[in-house]
């Protein structure tokens, strides 16, 4: 919900309650039933903007709780109970029953959970008709009396004022649930579920509240419409009134107090005012409704609201307020110690043995090629997985299998790799979240007091926010977003705050802003872990460095001592026993370029992560493009090959520019990108994959071609009629470069071919390259085993922070310092 006044709602809604009571004042005979329908519709509409507008959860069973309140209701009376104990019992019964429903059915997300709660719909259905001595079966309950009040029945005005007025209470109590904890934490959930865990909220609990409420609310509504129409059936509660209910929200605007009555008003006033049309009414009727859903997707109310002016106030200052006694630190703040944890992976060990402590008022940073673990071990601290082995203690309190949600209540909490905002609230709400650590008291409870408010303004303005503070955080640059991200965190008053990589996309004048402001949030007491690329600014700011390769820790130390290691540098360079043959005879052929990038500039967002680089590829060359995680490497080679459009600059593909052109069309111009990660297609055959590498060829014989490419790889053919997914990484990486030979390609682009391979298979790999490389297929290769990747190319590159800083042949660059700086930093002597 999006309120400017915490009195301008409340006041809207009664003048909406005593509009609907003087129409059912001033009217008569029909038009109640049609004004009581609309009231009952907005109530279902209420509950349904609880679970869809706030939760994000779709429902298409409600007509299910809608049935149970009627049916709850016509049952009891039928056998003596008051009618107002009735309708409390059976909005109870539904919530109850909603619950219970929501337990199994949040396990699933998207359509699958739609499909469960269809499922229940056609449940509580049969139920009803199956269950004739309770039910009355297909022939319903009739005889229901009205209610009454002081011995007073009501007719259908009375029943219209009722409804009207449950109605109006139900928007009132949506409005304050909307502003209040409850309502914050379920659109908190809605945007990241991920970043809520990490923020103490539990999940599992705000989805259950959204729908027992929703389920509630809708029974509520059954309740009233039993006594409404005086007789009830099966055939009272089609599915087709679930759609109904869904669209009233959606088409009124999910997430906004007033969205349900205006969706009800349409979709239930709209058909009666169509009734002039006969047989085409209902046509016309979803003609309507779907143009309003593509003129208005965010709902009539959603829309209009786009264009009002939003709040403008920026960062002030710190308030005044002492960020030391904010955060609640103390000159005994515990340190982390993880000890031996480790987890397998499907029997591929990610983490094994890792031992590592983290002390207050210190920056521990943990570094490591791709495919380390580093991101692992971090979710293991976090929660986010559940260790095999070994411990992770704070404070005395063992952490390890300990869920996510609970461990940042224990005191940790982090930030990711890509940032996980709450989209659609404000930034100053992500913070005001973050300040209750998952407490949320009860459902009506206020989301923040003004002293919450300048806490949040504070951590802000500590971190360097200086947007304004109503900005929706899902329109934020780049930067902003970190910052955001690292005061949310930081709202949570942490003992250890976890960092994945917070420098990634941005420019280097903003990653000197971020190394003083880690420095900082170390020296206010806090244990700073730190996973990131960026070399340079994790030897600037670390006190300790942790290096893992293939999952274990192979050495710590103070910067200086990590960098001159030499099992590290075996590490980030690939010299670790793996063989790779060099060419017989060095490269000898045209130095025309059949590649050439010049002055090419590429990035996501604000930030370029290319600046300007210059390189060209020979026709039967194989060149290397060096690097640390980060530099830029995987992000030349999207941009090359057309799936990410350069900002500035000139792809050259034998003389003719392709840089701007899409992707399928740089393939058909003789461009084979084998991608990060392989990307074979897992439910198709190897033999399938194979042949679909031929689609741009047109014409040829597809099969003669496969048989040659097999020829080369002869574990793909005893493979041949395998599902891809079940491959094991290396066949697929083979897979994945056989399919891209079928198109007979003017430059095969290779991205981290070895990465997650073992050795023996990256050798079996390398030996293939070779072949290739001698038989004169024009290669760009960018590979983590950067010693491997310079013994069998031509001449290579060296990428560092988006720059080419160094050229030269294989021979050179293998030793040459430079390479050894791109991928550990820049010692301080050498400065």
């Amino acid at each position: 919900m999006h309120s400017r006044s915490s009195f301008l709602v409340p006041a809207v809604i009664l003048l909406v309650t005593c509009a609907g009571f003087a129409v059912a004042w001033g009217s008569a005979g029909y038009a109640h039933l049609v004004l009581s329908l609309v009231a009952l519709t907005t109530i279902v509409g209420v509950g349904l903007n609880i679970l869809l507008g706030l939760g994000g959860q779709i429902s298409l069973g409600h007509v299910g709780f809608y049935a149970i309140g009627a049916y709850a209701v016509a049952i009891l009376t039928l056998h003596g109970v008051n009618f107002w104990l009735a309708l409390v019992a059976a909005t109870l019964l539904a919530g109850a029953l909603g619950g219970l429903l929501a337990l199994p059915a949040l396990r699933v997300k998207g359509p699958y959970l739609a499909m469960v709660t269809i499922a229940f719909a056609f449940i509580v259905q049969h139920t009803i008709i199956e269950w004739k001595d309770l039910t009355g079966g297909q022939n319903g309950l009739m005889g229901l009396l009205p209610p009454s009040l002081g011995g007073v029945a009501f007719g259908e005005r009375e029943m219209a004022l009722l409804t009207v007025a449950l109605a109006g209470l139900g928007l009132l109590i949506f409005a304050r649930i909307a502003v209040g904890s409850w309502g914050k934490a379920m659109a908190a959930v809605r945007d990241s579920e991920v970043a809520a865990r990490s923020l103490g909220l539990n999940p599992v609990v705000i989805k259950t509240v959204a729908f027992a409420l929703s389920a509630a609310f809708t029974g509520l509504a059954g309740g009233l419409f039993a006594p409404l129409m005086m007789f009830i059936a099966p055939d009272s509660f089609p599915f087709s009134q679930s759609i109904l209910f869904l669209l009233a929200v959606m088409i009124g605007g999910a997430g906004w107090v007033f969205g349900p009555l205006v969706g009800a008003v349409v979709t239930v006033m709209l058909p009666e005012l169509l009734s002039s049309l006969a047989e085409y009414r209902l046509l016309m009727f979803g003609v309507l409704l779907l143009a309003v859903l593509w003129l208005a997707p965010e709902g009539l109310i959603g829309s209009l609201a786009r264009l009002m002016p939003r709040a403008a106030r920026s960062v002030a200052g710190d308030r005044g307020i002492d960020l030391g006694e904010l955060l609640q630190m103390s000159d005994d703040a515990p340190s982390l110690v993880v000890r031996d944890i480790g987890l397998s992976f499907g029997g591929i060990r990610a983490a094994s043995g890792v031992t590592l402590t983290a002390r207050p008022r210190a920056v521990t940073s943990i570094i490591g090629p791709n495919g380390a673990g580093k991101t692992t071990v971090l979710n293991m601290i976090s929660g986010f997985y559940r260790p095999e082995t070994g411990s992770i203690m704070l404070g005395g309190a063992e952490l390890a299998g300990v869920p996510a949600w609970r461990v940042a209540r224990a005191g940790i909490t982090r930030t990711y790799q890509t940032t996980q905002l709450f989209e659609s609230m404000s930034v100053i709400d992500n913070v005001l979240v973050a300040l209750r650590r998952g407490r949320l008291g009860h459902p009506f409870a206020a989301f923040a007091a003004a002293a919450d408010h300048d806490r949040a303004e504070a951590l802000l303005a500590f971190v360097g926010y200086r947007g304004a503070l109503e900005a929706v955080a899902g329109d934020l640059p780049h930067v902003d977003r970190r910052l955001v991200e690292i005061a949310r965190a930081l709202a949570t008053r942490p003992r250890v705050l976890l960092l994945d990589e917070p420098a990634a996309g941005l420019m280097r004048a903003d990653k000197v802003v971020l190394s003083g402001l880690l420095r900082r949030i170390a020296d206010l007491g806090i244990a700073v872990i730190l996973v990131e690329h960026d070399m340079a600014m994790v030897m600037g700011i670390s006190d300790h460095v942790v290096v893992l390769d293939a999952g274990s820790v192979i050495a710590s130390g103070t910067p200086e001592e990590v960098r001159r290691d030499a099992r590290v540098l075996a590490a980030y360079l690939g010299d670790a026993g793996l063989r790779a043959r060099p060419r017989v005879r060095a490269w000898d052929g045209s130095r025309d370029a059949v590649l050439a990038c010049v002055r090419l500039s590429a990035g996501y967002g604000a930030a370029p992560v290319l600046e300007e680089i210059d390189l060209e590829i020979r026709e039967g060359e194989m060149v290397a493009l060096l690097g640390a995680n980060g530099a830029g490497k995987s992000t030349a080679m999207r941009a090359i090959s057309g799936l990410l459009r350069p900002i500035d600059g000139s792809v050259l593909l034998d003389d003719a520019s392709i840089g701007t052109r899409e992707a399928h069309s740089i393939a058909y111009a003789g461009l084979a990108l084998v991608p990060e990660g392989r990307q074979v297609f897992p439910e198709l055959s190897v033999y399938d994959n194979i042949l679909l590498g031929a689609y741009t060829r047109g014409s040829i014989d597809r099969r003669a071609e496969a048989e040659a490419v097999l020829d080369r790889f002869p574990r793909l053919r005893q493979r041949i009629d395998s599902r891809a997914g079940l491959l094991s990484g290396g066949e697929q990486q083979m897979l994945a470069i056989a399919r891209a030979l079928m198109a007979k390609p003017r430059v095969l682009l290779l991205d981290e071919p070895s990465l997650g391979l073992s050795p023996a298979m990256i050798n079996e790999l390398f030996d293939i390259l070779a072949e290739l490389r001698d038989e004169g297929v024009t290669i760009l290769l960018v590979d983590q085993m950067a010693a491997l990747a310079l013994t069998i190319a031509d001449r290579g590159y060296v990428l560092e922070a988006g720059r080419v800083v160094r050229v030269g042949s294989a021979q050179e660059l293998a030793g040459d310092p430079a390479l050894e700086a791109a991928y550990l930093g820049h010692s301080e002597a050498a400065e």
